[in-house]
């Protein structure tokens, strides 16, 4: 009887998968470098003469209030803004559930348990901060979020390659950390319900479902509902942000006779750019102008709740994900990748230390009622955030010619048919197809050696 075949842990990508994760990571890296000057703009905005203006647009109000909409432009961000990344959040959640990683409970268990410690850990690392130096544990949820956009547009500006296994296990964290993140709001944040309202917000919900399963597609039916749905989860009570995951949850992910793609694949599509290039980088607009003072700086270090964030980013995160990584390739068997080495794990869980937007959202759930500490919280996040991906930088700089020569095997398409060389290494037709390639370079070598040699006959003549 043949011993059981052990399982790798970051082995090659399907090539469906690595295509869908390529697809998504470049769109979440340009949205990162947007998100990244936006912040830069907003702390800017806050740290200079024009904080007055910056914080009277921000405060501006304006909607209905009859419909308990008249809110801020920050509020619009929040609770607007971001419904859309949490839509898209919840299309790229019920993706992996149906088509991607998750969907396989063996194949999940070692990046899930990974991301649940990546959560736990940090929540952890805070709550032992906070606790024993007096402060609020209020915020024990800030430091447990990654932020994909940002640690992709650090990637960018370092100039470091990651291989596609390193890439769609980050995008699997932070797919089950939003998760994590929705659970949280919902169950957390949520304090008085409207349940006329909430009920109301679900029958929406239930008729677009409805809807979207006979075959209606038409935007204009579609969006004023998504907008009722969204209003009414507000009126509730529940944070609007659960609207946008419910609504990206309904959608199919599969694809039936004569569809080139499924409703979620073609919806996310058109959407994430707008949520990576526009609704996450006003978000962090209005979010990230925090005062950046000696004295505020000081204070970050000083403060136990704004201590707790910095160490559950920059020390939880990573041992979090790196320990629960390694506790569950011993207990599953899992090998790891032999291209790859524990340290490669390492850097990607310190880069899961950058949490950015959700932890911002989460930091201004956590202390509604204290501003000068929600403002502090943010701080405190922006210097985690940046701590840990200047240390995850210089992690995945030490490795990055391994990544280089890894990315470049991934990518070679020698016989040039728009498929990578490694995932032809079994087809027939690939190798005859290279064989026919260097027999043609073969005969053409020929030919120039015979060229040349009556070109050396020629010169060898008499005068």
């Amino acid at each position: 009887m043949a011993a059981p075949t052990s399982r790798k842990f970051l082995g090659r990508l399907s090539l469906p998968e690595r295509t869908f994760v390529t697809d998504a990571l470049r769109t979440e890296t340009v949205g990162g470098v947007v998100l990244l000057v936006a912040a830069i703009v907003a702390l800017i905005l806050a740290n200079t003469p024009l904080s007055g203006l910056y914080g009277d647009i921000k405060d501006f109000s304006f909607g209905p209030r009859a419909l308990h909409l008249h809110l801020s432009v920050a509020s619009w961000a929040t609770d607007g803004l971001l419904t859309i990344f949490f839509f898209v959040a919840g299309i790229e959640l019920k993706r992996e559930l149906v088509a991607g990683e998750l969907r396989d409970p063996k194949a999940a268990a070692l990046p899930v348990i990974a991301a649940v410690c990546g959560m736990a850990v940090p929540a952890l690392v805070y709550v032992a901060v906070s606790a024993s130096g007096g402060g609020s544990l209020e915020g024990w949820a800030v430091p447990t979020a990654t932020d994909i956009a940002f640690a992709l547009a650090v990637l960018a500006v370092l100039g470091t390659a990651l291989p596609a296994a390193l890439r769609a296990f980050l995008l699997t964290l932070a797919v089950v950390d939003d998760l994590g993140a929705i659970l949280i709001i919902a169950i957390f944040f949520t304090q008085h319900i409207n349940f006329i309202a909430l009920g109301l917000s679900i029958a929406a919900l239930v008729l677009a479902w409805l809807l979207h399963r006979k075959g209606v597609r038409t935007a204009w039916i579609h969006l004023p509902l998504a907008v009722v749905v969204w209003a009414l989860m507000h009126a509730s009570g529940v944070h609007a942000t659960i609207a946008g995951v419910a609504m990206g949850l309904m959608l199919r992910c599969t694809v039936r006779e004569g569809e080139q793609r499924s409703p979620a694949e073609r919806v996310e599509h058109r959407l994430r750019p707008v949520s990576a290039g526009v609704a996450v980088p006003l978000f962090a607009l209005f979010a990230t102008g925090v005062p950046l003072s000696g004295g505020a700086l000081a204070d970050v270090f000083s403060r136990p709740e704004t201590l707790g964030v910095v160490l559950g980013l920059v020390v939880g995160k990573a041992v979090g994900v790196f320990g629960g990584s390694w506790c569950a390739a011993r207990f599953t068997k899992a090998e790891l990748n032999e291209d790859l080495a524990w340290a490669d794990v390492v850097a990607v869980a310190a880069l899961a230390g950058i949490g950015f937007t959700v932890s911002l959202l989460i930091g201004e759930l956590a202390f509604p009622a204290d501003p000068t500490l929600a403002g502090e919280i943010k701080a405190a996040v922006l210097i985690g955030s940046l701590t840990a991906a200047l240390f995850a930088g210089i992690l995945l700089k030490l490795r990055n010619t391994t990544y280089q020569r890894l990315c470049q095997e991934e990518e070679r398409d020698e016989d040039m048919d728009g498929i990578p060389d490694v995932y032809e290494l079994d087809s027939p037709e690939y190798h005859l197809r290279m064989a026919a390639i260097h027999e043609a370079k073969a005969a053409e070598h020929r030919r120039l050696a015979e060229v040349a040699a009556a070109n050396d006959s020629g010169d060898d003549g008499p005068a």
